[in-house]
């Protein structure tokens, strides 16, 4: 009876072994250079596969290669896609995914890297190369890897085009607001007239409770601005903060600003109701 129920279970374990089980828990961010399966539906069900990169504009990206069967014992790769290029860009609303083992590429008759990667790989070598890396990390929500990377080329070359503003972008995002003052106020004095290093000062001094500097940065960076939405996310930053320390005069002026440069449609002033709502409430009480 042993010797039975040894054989059974290794004749499923030598099946399951070799069974190209996919796991869809992975985050797209770490299988850049990677094939990598999106989950579909039917029954059998029909994947998407295709390659992870990095494109150097767009962030990043996912190419399309082809369809498989998620069949009973395995995968089936089902004819790929030569007549068109379709990719897209990926991001932080983007579903997890699995990710192809060494062992899947090669039972699938994948290469390890498709031929047209070379044309994104041209600059790999380069802190450019490097610096929209870490802008890609720090766009996918993920700036604790973007650091390291922005870090070792701030190292080298601090004024690099971008670079600054992606390092304190990175900093911010982890909390470290202090750090993310340093770089930019070091960028400031190298490109005093870069309306993104004001915009980005100023959310560090918020939420480093600084309201007073805060506002003197925000206000240079909506002069220099010519993008009206960035002006209307400074105002709304300013407008949330006084209203949570309870300045009413404050609270109005940045209300004020806000109105000249937000949308007629825009989300940002569908909180001032709210706000003024509660201030009314605390009136009350």
């Amino acid at each position: 009876m042993k010797s039975f129920l040894f054989i059974i279970s290794f004749v499923f374990a030598a099946f399951f072994g070799n069974a190209q089980v996919l796991s869809f828990d992975q985050k797209f961010y770490d299988a850049l250079d990677k094939w990598v399966v999106f989950e579909g539906t039917g029954n059998p069900k029909k994947h998407l596969i295709g390659f992870v990169y990095l494109d150097e504009l767009s962030g990043i990206s996912f190419r399309h290669h082809a369809t498989v069967l998620d069949k009973e014992g395995g995968l089936v790769l089902l004819d790929p896609i030569t007549d068109a290029i379709m990719a897209s860009r990926l991001d932080s609303r983007t579903v997890d995914v699995a990710i192809l083992s060494d062992k899947q590429v090669q039972e699938l008759k994948l290469p390890r890297e498709p031929n047209w990667l070379s044309v994104y790989k041209v600059n790999e070598k380069t802190d450019k190369y490097q610096v929209a890396k870490g802008r890609a990390y720090n766009a996918a929500g993920v700036s604790d890897l973007a650091l390291p990377i922005l870090l070792k080329v701030y190292e080298k070359d601090p004024h690099l085009e971008g670079l600054e503003f992606e390092l304190a972008y990175a900093y911010n995002h982890i909390g470290s607001f202090y750090k993310a003052v340093v770089v930019l106020n070091k960028a400031i004095e190298n490109d005093p007239d870069n309306f993104w290093f004001y915009r980005e000062l100023g959310f560090s001094f918020k939420h480093l409770n600084n309201l007073k500097e805060a506002e003197r940065i925000y206000l240079k960076g909506i002069d220099l601005s010519n993008d009206n939405y960035q002006k209307a996310e400074m105002a709304i930053n300013m407008v949330q903060s006084f209203f949570h320390v309870k300045d009413r005069k404050k609270f109005d002026e940045w209300v004020s600003i806000l109105k000249k440069y937000a949308d007629k449609d825009s989300q940002f002033l569908d909180y001032i109701p709210v706000f003024e709502e509660r201030w009314d409430m605390q009136r009350e009480k």
